[in-house]
């Protein structure tokens, strides 16, 4: 095989198996920095040999010996680890160095549980929002540190700082590389859904720069959504969360127009509409609801995005229920910004007069104060009762504070479309 195309498949195979090498790393070292070196050394090692030896049968079993071996040297030149170098010498005598023995079994059979235990971790609420969402898309997704960078348009050094101070904080503060157990699951839990959201939602909507969407964001959430759900299938927000994503996700194609520029829901082709990713959304709701107990907010944010993707036209979507199950929402979890969805599904449902009255109740909201999209939906509202001075002024005002650039793009022809009326 010629070496171009043995590292594309080095490539291909380190894309599958590098978060479960480190995983199982990580569990016998208890240092993920340490272990995420490891399995470099072993891609570095693959990069070399692969080209004149051929492709293991079984690759990652292939990677994970080396890294062992690499983890021996290591505990060679430092006796402080005298215990895990003998652990790691039975195993890998056990492995009986062979490259085809299966991959579970080179993991000792634990694969899924050190997954687990690498999604806590990296999401550990002792890290930064920003740490977190760092060291999970380049532990778990595989991005490079270029790649996380160039898709939240920040300084690649930033990055690498970002990630590097993510594991020295996890050491320094002696996170145990476990999965929790008890009421501290299910608040560890929730800070592995809210990284994974925060993910989608970047490329779903971007925050800044000139694309509206970043859809290999999206993609790598749904990936990391759908395994975590694999991990802990009993958990019904886990399930609300992926169906959430794959209904969102799901517009995808009919949410820009030919020139990128952003098409708002009302006035998307819902031919456009990937019936797939309706369809696996419509499922993952489903289960998360027989799984019973009160709805979450993601399963309650997925029960929403469902009244939309069940609508073939936008004249049939049930706003009412829409504006019902946002009252829920409120009630699960009060903020301003479900306040304003809710506004919108209101003026939907009841008359645009009810949801600018909701609106106009959150103007002095000190979290809004700077969210462009407080000022969008009340231009909007105020267009729809033909107060369209108001209305141009609200949308100026929506323009001027977000940072994406086909955004304000779309706000200042809003703005426009008003003055010309």
């Amino acid at each position: 095989m010629e070496t171009t195309g043995t590292n594309r498949a080095v490539e291909a195979v380190w894309r599958i198996e590098e978060a479960r090498i480190i995983a199982g790393l990580s569990r016998m070292v208890n240092d993920i920095g340490l272990a995420e070196e490891l399995a470099q050394d072993a891609l570095v090692a693959a990069l070399e040999q692969w080209p004149a030896s051929g492709i293991p049968d079984n690759p990652g079993a292939w990677l994970m010996a080396i890294s062992k071996r690499r983890a021996i040297d290591g505990f060679r030149r430092n006796r402080r680890l005298e215990d895990k170098y003998a652990q790691l010498g039975r195993s890998l005598e056990e492995d009986g160095n062979q490259g085809t023995a299966d991959f579970d079994a080179v993991l000792d059979d634990t694969i899924e549980d050190d997954l687990l235990r690498l999604v806590f971790t990296a999401c550990h609420p002792v890290l930064s929002t920003e740490a977190r969402v760092a060291l999970t898309l380049r532990l778990l997704c595989g991005l490079t540190t270029k790649e996380i960078a160039r898709a939240y348009l920040t300084a690649e050094p930033t990055i690498a700082q970002r990630i590097v101070r993510a594991k020295r904080t996890l050491t320094e503060a002696g996170v145990p590389f476990e999965v929790p157990q008890g009421d501290e699951r299910e608040e560890r839990l929730a800070s592995v859904l809210e990284v994974i959201y925060l993910v989608f939602n970047e490329g779903y909507a971007a925050t800044s720069g000139d694309d509206w969407m970043r859809p290999a964001l999206c993609e790598e959430a749904m990936r990391l959504g759908r395994i975590v759900a694999e991990l802990v299938p009993a958990e019904p927000e886990v399930h609300g969360l992926v169906a959430l994503m794959e209904l969102q996700a799901s517009r995808t194609r009919a949410r820009a127009g030919s020139d990128g520029e952003p098409v708002l829901l009302l006035d998307q082709d819902r031919a456009r509409w990937d019936r797939m990713l309706i369809g696996r959304g419509l499922s993952g709701l489903e289960r998360a609801e027989r799984l019973g107990g009160p709805p979450g907010p993601y399963a309650l944010q997925a029960a929403i995005a469902a009244c939309h993707a069940r609508a073939n036209t936008p004249e049939d979507t049930d706003w009412v229920r829409i504006a019902a199950l946002y009252a829920a929402l409120v009630q699960r979890v009060p903020s301003p910004v479900v306040e304003l969805n809710r506004a919108v599904a209101l003026g939907m449902a009841f008359g645009p007069l009810v949801g600018l009255e909701l609106v106009d109740s959150l103007t002095d909201e000190p979290t809004l104060k700077a969210y462009h999209l407080l000022p969008s939906v009340r231009g909007d509202l105020l267009a729809k009762l033909g107060r369209t001075g108001e209305a141009r002024a609200e949308f100026e005002r929506a323009a001027s504070l977000t940072g994406n650039e086909r955004e304000r793009a779309l706000l200042r022809s809003r703005a426009k479309a008003c003055a010309e009326e």
